[in-house]
């Protein structure tokens, strides 16, 4: 029976049968490379942390100053942001890692369909880095255009609650929106918000055609979109499918590290001479940051090997079909 390549979802079993055949390299390269990540965005915080100690310092000064005086601190704090902006732009560039998980599970996997026999993990590594600054451009631009909807439909959202969009007034606090205020201040943005992942979706398979195709990673972008077009639902399904299990953990994941950012914050309580801003700021990050730290072990095989799979049934549904328009 021929293939439906517009199931919603399909390749998930067979994509954890060869992460269960080659575990040993595919997990055991995971856990080297998340092992890496944490060491890393540690390192990244704790030196954004001290690149920002200085503006934290200032920021208690101005406001002790200021509450003794019976007058706000806010706008002093405001001063804080720019650096703390830099320190978190920093902390993003980790997220880069990714690609290199999303490089090995393809290459592990185009390992396995063509039952290459056993692989290790230095040997995993070895085929994987030469394409590894390919695929770093590709998830880079994929980045770009998912952030580029997200930002989009966020500044969107500000200008109305800012009064700037002519037409539209926003809607004070327990007020009744307007038709108006309800489809330009919230449907709209919704809705250009939901390109970004619909963009990740269709793009999602570009890291395995630069990898294992060899192509460039313009050309690979434009690849994906094509053969992700010929199978809307399945795309769709697929991406749905490992982005809700990607929240759930990290859900989960954020709320399971909870309780350390109360130990942390006693740390840094200590270690800062009772800086409040700082230590709220740690306390904020903290959890979220363990969350993301724990999304490559846990998550990220199942995403990078779903998807490596999905790449390789695209490109025999192409060949079928060229097969196919021949005869």
């Amino acid at each position: 029976m021929a293939h439906d390549g517009n199931q919603p979802v399909g390749g998930v079993g067979e994509a954890v049968g060869a992460v269960r055949r080659y575990r040993r390299a595919l997990y055991g390269f995971t856990l080297r490379v998340s092992v890496l990540t944490a060491v890393v965005g540690c390192a990244i915080v704790a030196g954004g942390f001290a690149a920002t100690w200085d503006t934290f310092e200032a920021v208690r000064d101005y406001a002790d100053s200021n509450i003794a005086n019976e007058d706000s601190y806010v706008a002093y704090a405001d001063g804080g942001m720019p650096p703390l902006v830099r320190a978190g732009a920093v902390v993003a560039l980790l997220l880069l890692v990714l690609s290199v998980l999303h490089t090995a599970y393809a290459v592990g996997d185009s390992h396995a369909r063509r039952d290459g026999g056993p692989l290790t993990p230095c040997e995993l590594w070895r085929r994987t880095r030469g394409r590894l600054p390919a695929a770093l451009v590709v998830n880079a631009l994929t980045g770009l255009a998912v952030g580029a909807a997200a930002g989009a439909a966020l500044v969107w959202w500000d200008l109305v609650e800012r009064g700037k969009v002519p037409g539209v007034e926003p809607t004070p606090l327990h007020g009744t929106a307007t038709p108006q205020y309800t489809l330009v201040g919230w449907v709209l943005p919704i809705a250009v918000g939901c390109l970004g992942p619909l963009l990740y979706f269709r793009l999602s398979v570009a890291t395995a055609e630069t990898v294992l195709e060899g192509r460039s990673p313009f050309v690979a972008l434009y690849r994906s979109w094509v053969l992700a077009r010929r199978a809307r639902r399945r795309v769709l399904g697929l991406g749905t499918l490992v982005t809700a299990v990607a929240v759930l953990v990290f859900g989960l994941a954020r709320y399971a590290a909870a309780p350390l950012a109360h130990f942390a914050g006693l740390g840094m309580l200590w270690l800062s001479d009772d800086n409040v801003w700082i230590t709220g700021v740690l306390v904020l990050i903290l959890p979220t940051a363990v969350a993301l730290l724990l999304l490559p072990p846990l998550v990220m095989p199942l995403v990078c090997a779903g998807f490596a799979r999905h790449h390789g049934e695209l490109l025999a549904r192409e060949a079928a079909g060229r097969v196919a328009g021949v005869s």
